[in-house]
């Protein structure tokens, strides 16, 4: 077996090692970033006001069976 040939598979296999951790890294970095954007938003949607609902009409020929509005 040739040392130069030795040479890169180990320099390759640490090359990979170290691509493994540097990915592991950015996918709990990118995660992180998820949760936090998602706690803001939750937070956001809990502030907001809920539309109120028109009501039926109780009386008349017109609404007092169907509900729609657009």
């Amino acid at each position: 077996m040739d040392v130069s040939l030795s040479q890169s598979i180990v320099s390759t296999a640490t090359a990979l090692a170290g691509r493994q951790t540097a990915d592991a890294v950015n996918v709990a970095v990118l995660k992180k970033a998820l949760d936090i954007q998602a706690a803001g938003a939750a937070t956001l949607l809990q502030s907001v006001a809920p539309a109120p609902q028109p009501a039926l009409a109780t009386s008349g020929p017109l609404g007092t069976q169907i509900n729609t509005f657009a």
